[in-house]
């Protein structure tokens, strides 16, 4: 049989990288990165590059298990009588607790149409009002702050930013470990004379690649963007035009960055 090429996107994390599997009799024979892809242009970290193993891991189940009580052995059965079965299972729950007794556990790695159909199934059809994502765990506080602070729930910057910047301020980030490809798209540009600041509690693998590295006290992050919005403020380096424009509330905003000058900051952050 030919081997095929097909191309795909790195479910990891988040990157969007671009992934080549190339396919011969029905197996991933090799794995590499998608040159032609925009994110990652042909590089994959140690995740997207092992990509293939749980596909072809011998630990995967071949068929359908089933228990027939709590803590006893899982046997084999039929895939038509083990969907019959958890079917079954579901209903009796059910009828007998009520649809919020069953909750559901879903993953941001899923399609788009197979979280349309979840949340139909949990929301429409068994009517739970309890349906959790790793997604929506690991992104509420970050897309919170977007709308409050851009008015879209959505990250506002593009990855081609990487390419023009002089520098990367990285605070509550340690991009080293959890996005080493955007990691080493960054240390390109830095390479190229850009500078690295990071502001991290831990001095991180990304904070031992820092020009400038900021180790303050946990949770003191926002004493330092506030007093670095004081130094702005004072130095009259902001752009007033586009802040009346673009922002509301910002009357309130000097008299009060004015409790953030820097020797404050400094004492507060260490």
């Amino acid at each position: 049989m030919a081997r095929e090429e097909v191309r795909t996107v790195c479910p990891y994390c988040g990157v969007g990288c671009g992934v080549i599997l190339e396919v011969e009799d029905d197996r991933i024979r090799k794995v590499r990165g998608d040159s032609a892809h925009p994110a990652n242009g042909g590089r994959l970290c140690t995740k997207g590059s092992s990509c293939d193993k749980p596909l072809l891991s011998d630990q995967r189940l071949h068929r359908a298990l089933i228990r027939s009580r709590r803590g006893e052995k899982a046997v084999p059965v039929a895939m038509q009588q083990a969907i019959e079965m958890t079917a079954e299972r579901l209903r009796a729950i059910l009828d007998a607790h009520g649809p919020d007794a069953i909750a559901f556990y879903v993953s941001g790695q899923m399609s788009m149409e197979a979280q349309y159909l979840i949340n139909k199934l949990a929301k429409g059809f068994v009517r739970s009002q309890h349906i959790e994502s790793n997604s929506r765990l690991c992104m509420a506080a970050a897309g919170t702050g977007y709308k409050l602070s851009l008015g879209a729930d959505a990250p506002p910057g593009s990855y081609e930013d990487f390419d023009c910047t002089d520098l990367f301020f990285v605070i509550g980030a340690n991009m080293a470990d959890c996005h080493p490809i955007l990691f080493l798209r960054l240390m390109d540009r830095k390479r190229a004379g850009a500078k690295l600041i990071v502001v991290d509690p831990r001095r991180t693998a990304t904070a031992e690649k820092a020009d400038l590295y900021l180790p303050i006290r946990p949770g003191t992050d926002l004493a330092l963007l506030n007093g670095l919005l004081h130094v702005l403020v004072k130095n009259d380096a902001i752009d007033r035009e586009f802040i009346a424009r673009a922002t509301t509330g910002w009357e309130a905003m000097e008299a009060f960055l004015d409790e953030y000058a820097p020797q404050t900051v400094a004492e507060i952050t260490g």
